[in-house]
């Protein structure tokens, strides 16, 4: 078999699923990857033996695939998909394929006119238990489908806790796309086109900045003649991600999240015996779907779970119509177009909604948030207006969540790898609090991609003489292992090497501006807040434990000791002072609370404020330690990751945050005082926000 050569256009978290599921498909291999940020691109490419470009215009020109998968912003699928194929490459796009039917369709037409295969990415339709599904509806076990409910119901933390100004947030149309496209593919491949009768939303809340946004959405429609109900919802309730069909014969429910199909049916047994029967028969079905998937996960080393799954078998069928010249039904032009046409109809039932004031006026900067559009950045940035300072707020895109303050705060996109780019952002600039981070898998990509981005910030302050540079480290670096030991602003971080690569790449990062503090002179000040909560901050805090999904955590530790805790209006109160108070340049700053409560008294306050338990388990350090040591092995091992980190028992035991900090020394020198009180604590970082989709 000829093979197929694939570019991955666009370097995202996405990216990596695409990746790997071409990796498992025969006769297929990764030759390029582009991404505007060329250093992502060269880390991905890397990893699979690939050429790294900075645009698809350069893979085209190149000559160096065959075929490419299209994992940018959705804003941008159009034209990329078009230009690719008009340069002969065969397109896989990820949802929504377009921002309507009418830009769907024109990919389509392309693609029929060259040729070429283009498929959209609704891989949830190439799980191996929807094919099993698929067949079951085709060859008429389940009898006549008179019905079927597809439920999405799955945390979208960003509407709660941001980023805001992400694509999906933009409009209110965007959440439908980009979640709406999964579900109604199922209808349509199973039923054929959907005749929208009905759109209902609920659970709505407001934007920081401006505008509403729906938590939850009920489609009503019809295919022919079976009834379709397409419900979604993003509040924080257990993921419930399914297919259910009733039929004559059967009832038939496929959970797409875990790759798992149960069918029931009526028996004939006696009125007292049938309940039984059918509980045993359901008991039995599900019992033998989670022994098969623990089996394939276990078999794979965790490399083939659902998800993984889905993508493997989107990439078998999308490459194997290129090799048989023969579109899988699933993966059609048509289809498609059709799941557009769709969405475009529930769109067009989206009720008018006015649109935010927006501040007008012209900023005049004298502080720069680098990260401001995160939850701290957010919060800094609203506090730092309300004292009377107008604010430059750098991100990835050119929008935020400041609409009603925008006469005070100007954003920018600011490539963190471009010295003259930084400077240009630091024009006027007085005060810059550097509040980015990136989260990286080996130390050499930390170095190049948080330490370096740190060091260049500060260069890049340097060299234009800022007043002060605040850099946001984390409590994270210290060992804090020792019950016995108090932790204070001047305690060392110890032996680095085997700690989880987040603490460490901010520990080194710590230590470079230290240094150039002391060689140059950089006002370089260093804060690193506690477990900060409170605000539109997440639920979810991975400082206190271990979440699997919004109603359970298994704490590090048994939860009973003291937390350094910290309200995000005390940490940004902080970070200001960092910001003004003359004498603290080359000092570092612990921004947590005094130890008035442990995990435990947080999820008891939650579940007081909110009537909402979460399921709370303690968690054993050393034996997470040593499944941790065996998943190392594994990955070093067995699936040839020589470079996998290894966290020694000091870091995990650290995570159970047992020893205690003292920020006498904080609260002294900035005059800061954070709250003390349990309960009023647990009225500001509880009450008001937007928990469980209140």
């Amino acid at each position: 078999m000829t093979e197929t050569r694939t570019a991955l256009i666009g370097a995202g978290y996405i990216a990596d699923w695409h990746a790997a599921a071409i990796a498992a498909t025969p006769s297929v291999r990764i030759t390029a990857v582009c991404d505007p940020n060329l250093a992502a691109a060269q880390a991905l490419a890397a990893r699979h033996g690939a050429r790294a470009f900075a645009s698809h215009h350069e893979i085209i020109a190149a000559g160096v695939a065959d075929a490419a998968h299209v994992l940018t912003p959705p804003a941008s699928h159009q034209a990329i998909a078009l230009d690719c194929l008009r340069g002969g490459l065969h397109v896989l796009v990820e949802k929504p394929v377009a921002l309507d039917a009418a830009g769907t369709r024109e990919i389509a037409d392309a693609a029929t006119a060259a040729g070429l295969e283009f498929a959209a990415s609704h891989n949830f339709l190439g799980l191996p238990r929807y094919e099993r599904l698929k067949a079951l509806v085709a060859d008429g076990a389940l009898g006549r489908v008179s019905d079927v409910r597809i439920d999405w119901a799955l945390p979208f933390a960003p509407l709660r806790s941001g980023p805001y100004g992400i694509w999906p947030l933009r409009e209110p149309k965007n959440l439908l796309l980009e979640l709406g496209a999964h579900p109604v593919s199922f209808a349509v491949d199973l039923f054929g086109p959907l005749d929208i009768r009905a759109l209902d939303l609920g659970q709505p809340v407001s934007l920081p900045g401006g505008g509403t946004r729906h938590q939850s959405w009920r489609l009503l429609a019809r295919a022919g003649d079976v009834d379709v109900t397409v419900a979604i919802s993003t509040v924080e309730t257990v993921d419930r991600r399914t297919v259910t069909l009733r039929g004559s014969t059967a009832s038939a429910e496929l959970d797409y999240a875990a790759d798992t199909l149960t069918v029931a049916r009526d028996n004939s047994a006696d009125l007292i015996v049938n309940p039984l029967l059918g509980a045993l028969g359901q008991s039995w079905a599900y019992l033998r779907e989670g022994v098969r998937n623990a089996a394939i996960q276990t078999a794979s080393l965790d490399r083939r779970g659902p998800y993984a799954q889905s993508f493997r078998g989107l990439a078998r069928a999308f490459y194997s119509g290129i090799a048989e010249g023969r579109t899988d039904p699933r993966f059609t032009p048509d289809q498609a177009v059709r799941v557009m046409e769709a969405l475009d109809a529930a769109i067009a039932l989206i009720p008018p909604q006015e649109a935010p004031a927006i501040a007008t006026g012209t900023p005049s900067p004298t502080a720069l948030v680098i990260g401001g559009t995160g939850y701290i950045g957010r919060a800094l940035t609203r506090a730092l207006v309300a004292r009377g300072e107008d604010v430059r707020v750098a991100s990835r895109g050119r929008s935020g969540p400041f609409g009603d303050i925008a006469n005070h705060v100007e954003t920018v996109s600011v490539d963190l790898t471009d010295p003259e780019a930084l400077g240009a952002a630091m024009d006027g600039i007085h005060t810059i609090y550097n509040l980015a981070r990136a989260l990286e898998d080996t130390w050499e990509a930390a170095l190049a991609n948080d330490v370096g981005t740190a060091i260049r910030i500060a260069e890049a302050a340097d060299a234009v003489d800022v007043s002060r540079l605040v850099f946001t480290g984390t409590i994270a670096s210290f060992d804090m292992s020792d019950p016995a030991a108090t932790i204070r602003e001047d305690t060392d971080f110890g032996e680095m090497e085997r700690r989880n690569m987040y603490a460490r790449s901010k520990a080194e990062a710590e230590r470079r501006l230290l240094q150039m503090h002391h060689d140059t002179g950089l006002p370089v000040v260093i804060a690193r807040p506690g477990i900060v909560v409170g605000g539109d901050g997440p639920l979810q805090h991975w400082g206190i434990g271990r979440w699997h999904g919004p109603g359970a955590v298994r704490l590090w530790g048994d939860g009973r000791r003291p937390l350094p805790f910290v309200l995000i209006d005390d940490v940004v109160d902080g970070l200001i002072r960092l910001g003004h108070t003359p004498g603290v340049e080359g000092r570092r700053f612990n921004l947590v609370g005094p130890p008035i409560l442990s995990a435990r008294d947080y999820f008891d306050g939650i579940h007081a404020r909110t009537g909402a338990r979460t399921r709370v388990a303690s968690g054993n350090l050393t034996a997470m330690w040593l499944g941790g040591e065996t998943k190392w092995a594994l990955k070093r091992h067995a699936l040839g990751q020589r470079d996998a980190p290894r966290a020694s028992r000091a870091d995990w035991q650290s995570r159970g945050h047992l020893s205690r900090f003292d920020a006498s020394a904080t609260e002294a020198a900035l005059d800061w005082h954070p709250e003390t009180d349990p309960g009023r604590f647990l009225d500001r970082a509880i009450d008001g926000r937007r928990l469980y989709g209140l």
